[in-house]
C-alpha cells in the first residue's frame, strides 16, 4: 500500500463554492520527511468530520484530563463546520447502546449498503512493511500517569462537551460509515480525537481503513492526542511524542490541517 499523494491531485480538487473553508495541507516526503504545504479548498457537501472516541473518561486519567482540554475547542469547530454543511459523525466506539434509540444512530444503521473496494477490517494494524514502526514506544507502557491505575474501562459515551445536532450520524462501525458515505456522497474525511497512534489510525472508520478505501484524509492535528508516556524511548516530553507521530502519519498515510481550517473561508 503506498501513501496516496495529495499535492497537486485531481481527486482532492473540487469545485471551489460560496461557503468553502480554505485547507491549509501539510505533508511530509515519504523518503526524507520533508514538510510540503498545499492551499485546498473541498466542497463542504463532500466532506465528513469522523469524531473518534472522544469518550467522557479513561482509565489513563492523563489522558482523560487532555480530553477534557481538547473538547470545548473540538466543539466550536464542529459547530462552525456543520453551519458550512460539513457531515459530522460522532464514533465513541463502544458505547453505541447509549445512543440506540436516537435519529442520529439509526440514520447510520439505515443506511444503504455499499460493496467495499477492500475488506473493512474490525481494525488496522500497525504493517512494518509500509509504514516502518511508530517512532514512540506505546507497548511497554502507553499511559502518562505518576502511578498508571487498573486499565478497565471508565468511559460510557462521548465527551458532553461536543454536541451532537440533528443532522449528525453516530457510529463506531466501519461498514456503517462507508454505507453512509457511499449514499452521501461523501469523498472527503478529516479525522480527530483520540489516540492517534491507536484508534485514530486503527479503528475500522480510521485513517488506514478510510485511506484503503479510497477516500481523501485528512488529520486535524491540533485536535487530537496520543497515548505516549516520556518514561518511554524516544524519552522525550508527551506533546513532542504526539508530534512525532504526526509526523509519521503525514509522511505515509495523509496530510493534515489546523481544526480552524474546516471554519475559514476562501
Amino acid at each position: 500500500m503506498t501513501r496516496r499523494s495529495f499535492l497537486l491531485s485531481s481527486a482532492c480538487a473540487t469545485q471551489i463554492l460560496p461557503q468553502t473553508p480554505l485547507l491549509q495541507l501539510r505533508a511530509r516526503s515519504r523518503a526524507r520527511g520533508v514538510a510540503v504545504t498545499e492551499t485546498l479548498k473541498w466542497d463542504p457537501a463532500k466532506t465528513a468530520i469522523i469524531i473518534c472516541d472522544m469518550w467522557d473518561n479513561h482509565y489513563c486519567q492523563s489522558s482523560a484530563r487532555r480530553v477534557e482540554l481538547i473538547a470545548p475547542r473540538m466543539n466550536v469547530v464542529v459547530v462552525k463546520a456543520r453551519m458550512l454543511g460539513v457531515h459530522v459523525i460522532h464514533a465513541p466506539s463502544g458505547t453505541m447502546d447509549v445512543y440506540a434509540e436516537l435519529p442520529q444512530r439509526k440514520r447510520m444503521q439505515t443506511a444503504k449498503f455499499a460493496k467495499p473496494p477492500v475488506p473493512i477490517a474490525n481494525w488496522c494494524y500497525l504493517d512494518e512493511k509500509a509504514e516502518g514502526p511508530l517512532p514512540v514506544d506505546d507497548q511497554t507502557e502507553p499511559c502518562d500517569d505518576a502511578v498508571v491505575g487498573e486499565k478497565v474501562r471508565r468511559y460510557s459515551r462521548q465527551n458532553k462537551a461536543i454536541q451532537m445536532e440533528a443532522p449528525d450520524g453516530i457510529s463506531d462501525n466501519g461498514q456503517e460509515i462507508y454505507n453512509y458515505f457511499e449514499q452521501e456522497r461523501i469523498s472527503n474525511v478529516v479525522l480527530m480525537g483520540v489516540h492517534l497512534n491507536m484508534c485514530v489510525l486503527g479503528r475500522s472508520f480510521g485513517i488506514r481503513q478510510m485511506t484503503r478505501l479510497g477516500k481523501n484524509v485528512l488529520l486535524a492535528r491540533d485536535l487530537i492526542d496520543s497515548m505516549y508516556d516520556p518514561r518511554q524511548k524516544p524519552h522525550v516530553s508527551h506533546e513532542k511524542g504526539t508530534d512525532l507521530l504526526v509526523e509519521h502519519v503525514e509522511r505515509h498515510w495523509c496530510a493534515s490541517i489546523l481544526g480552524e481550517d474546516l471554519t475559514r473561508l476562501g
